[in-house]
């Protein structure tokens, strides 16, 4: 099978791994080219190539994509999401769709306690006041002024419990730190983190952080009804997808001061526009601009977890790995 390569996989062991899987890997990483391939341009290099398969990282596979090719024996989609591909065609074409979820996870985690730490610890005012050049005589000016908190001891409330909620509250665990969480599909319970409600969540927990995919039911659940259940010292954090999350509730509570203060990563518009602005430059606001889970590991984690996807796909045989997302092509297809 020749299998043309997009996702950027700067690890060498992993596409001598990848190499290693088929006949033939044709590698144009849309890095150089300087942003993804469109789709005029993706359905360009399949043609030129002869590619039999795809595995792509935000490169748009759309329907015309798909149906001028719809012989691919499967799609490789590097990312936790694939929202970059029409899967509803490519189900119904047979080719089956692959991810990476947890791709990012360590990114993610590391980013939100450190954020959370941030905020804590008064960090940011601390510095300004710093390079203000405001340390006068008084030898506990400072140390007084910026006394904050530490997160050990503290609960933190995972909304959505997949594999960064998972993640984070793993590493947690280390600080000590009460671990909660709402996630009616998490089955796997562990008797170290405790289970409850949306709302004895917001009600109970210092941190609450928001990992929640977009669906239909998540868009706009969390609205004035839970966020006015925070404590007064709470910090909310969103590195997931800002429209899981009421837009006008959110920025409410912020300007209102009705919280400590919010760690956000994800914005309703991306470039922001006016109103996210209001929050990304309010003092009690530490914004980042979608960076949460960009880190230069990431690549690696998202080559070795497609590696082993196809492999257990393909060369074991194996057709319950859940990485496959389409899992309705099974009746469609023929391995071998």
């Amino acid at each position: 099978m020749k299998v043309l390569l997009t996702a950027p996989y700067e690890n060498e062991k992993a596409l001598r791994e990848l190499e290693g899987l088929f006949d033939e890997v044709i590698y144009r990483s849309w890095k150089p080219h300087g942003r993804a391939y469109n789709p005029t341009e993706i359905s360009a290099l399949l043609n030129e190539t002869g590619a039999e398969a795809l595995i792509s990282e935000h490169d748009e596979i759309t329907e015309d994509v798909l149906r001028q090719h719809p012989d691919l024996k499967f799609v490789g989609i590097c990312r936790g999401t694939p929202s970059n591909i029409d899967l509803d065609v490519a189900t119904e074409l047979g080719i089956p769709v692959f991810n990476t979820p947890a791709r990012n996870a360590q990114a993610v985690a590391e980013m939100f306690i450190a954020n959370v730490i941030t905020i804590m610890r008064n960090t940011l005012p601390a510095m300004q006041w710093l390079e203000g050049k405001n340390w006068g005589e008084g030898a506990h000016t400072s140390y007084l002024q910026f006394k904050g908190n530490e997160l050990a001891g503290k609960k933190v409330g995972m909304v959505g419990f997949g594999a960064v909620g998972q993640h984070i509250a793993r590493m947690l665990q280390n600080f000590p730190a009460e671990i909660y969480y709402f996630d009616p599909y998490y089955t796997d319970e562990n008797k170290d983190y405790k289970k409850v409600s949306l709302d004895e969540l917001f009600k109970e927990c210092d941190v609450v952080g928001i990992h929640l995919p977009v669906t239909p039911e998540t868009e706009n659940l969390i609205d004035k009804k839970y966020l006015s259940l925070l404590k007064e010292d709470a910090i909310f954090v969103n590195t997931a997808r800002a429209v899981v999350v009421n837009k006008m509730d959110l920025l409410e509570i912020i300007e209102e001061e009705k919280i400590r203060g919010a760690v956000l990563d994800v914005f309703y518009n991306e470039p922001p526009d006016e109103l996210d602005y209001k929050m990304i430059l309010n003092k009690r606001v530490l914004a980042t601009p979608h960076i949460a889970g960009a880190t230069h590991e990431v690549e690696d984690h998202h080559a070795f977890i497609m590696n082993n996807n196809l492999r257990e796909f393909f060369k074991k045989g194996n057709m319950t790995i859940k990485q496959l997302v389409n899992k309705q092509v099974l009746d469609k297809i023929t391995i071998g």
